[in-house]
């Protein structure tokens, strides 16, 4: 069921699996490449600078892992991308997204192969040079989630359109918090007409008289 919506989308996979359909498969997916490739590159370059072996170990397994990872995620997006309903706006970021993808899978595809046949074998100025590699395709990977996360937040990739105007419909409405729990919306207080509420200072000033022959004076 796995192989076939990686492979050819929920036309044959039907229900999708678990209940994951092509799109929310990859999102699932595509969580575990980015952290291991990040955690794979971070590792090796710690190594070269401390030469302790566990974090060799480290780098190695979580790059290896991590490159069949984002082989998944590539192959899931694309089943993805044949599922959501999406207008010219999401295209284009799609296309950018899946541009990127696929770099990034080339950069790290060729770091782990390397890995696998040369691990053993490898001197430190090569580890370095792999190492700078993996940092390229870090660069790439932040892209690509750059652009998929503007798809989904900027313009709702993966919601029909059924969905989002009976979400829009659902903000719109009113509704209720437990006590504590309510929006803090700071308004400031209305401000009350200055005509209103300042005293006049005609009326405030106490009548008085002047003693006969006292010169007038304006008050």
């Amino acid at each position: 069921m796995l192989l076939s919506l990686l492979l050819q989308g929920d036309a044959v996979a039907g229900g999708g699996l678990f209940g994951y359909d092509a799109p929310r498969l990859h999102a699932v997916i595509n969580d575990f490449p980015p952290a291991l490739l990040v955690a794979g590159v971070l590792f090796e370059l710690t190594y070269l600078f401390t030469k302790r072996e566990s974090l060799r170990s480290a780098a190695y397994w979580s790059i290896v892992v991590g490159a069949v990872g984002a082989a998944a995620a590539v192959f899931s997006g694309l089943r993805a991308e044949d599922a959501i309903e999406h207008g010219e706006a999401i295209h284009q970021i799609m296309l950018r997204h899946e541009r990127f993808a696929w770099i990034t899978l080339g950069f790290f595809g060729v770091v782990a192969i390397w890995r696998v046949l040369r691990e053993s074998k490898m001197l430190r100025k090569e580890r370095w040079t792999v190492a700078l590699i993996g940092v390229v395709g870090l660069v790439f990977l932040t892209a690509t989630g750059v652009e998929g996360g503007e798809m989904v937040f900027d313009h709702a990739a993966g919601m029909s359109t059924e969905a989002m105007e009976a979400e829009i419909m659902n903000r719109t409405g009113e509704h209720e918090h437990a006590p504590g729990e309510e929006h803090d919306e700071s308004t400031a207080p209305a401000t009350a007409d200055s005509s209103e509420t300042k005293p006049d200072s005609a009326a405030a000033k106490p009548a008085h008289t002047h003693a006969p022959g006292t010169p007038e004076h304006k008050d």
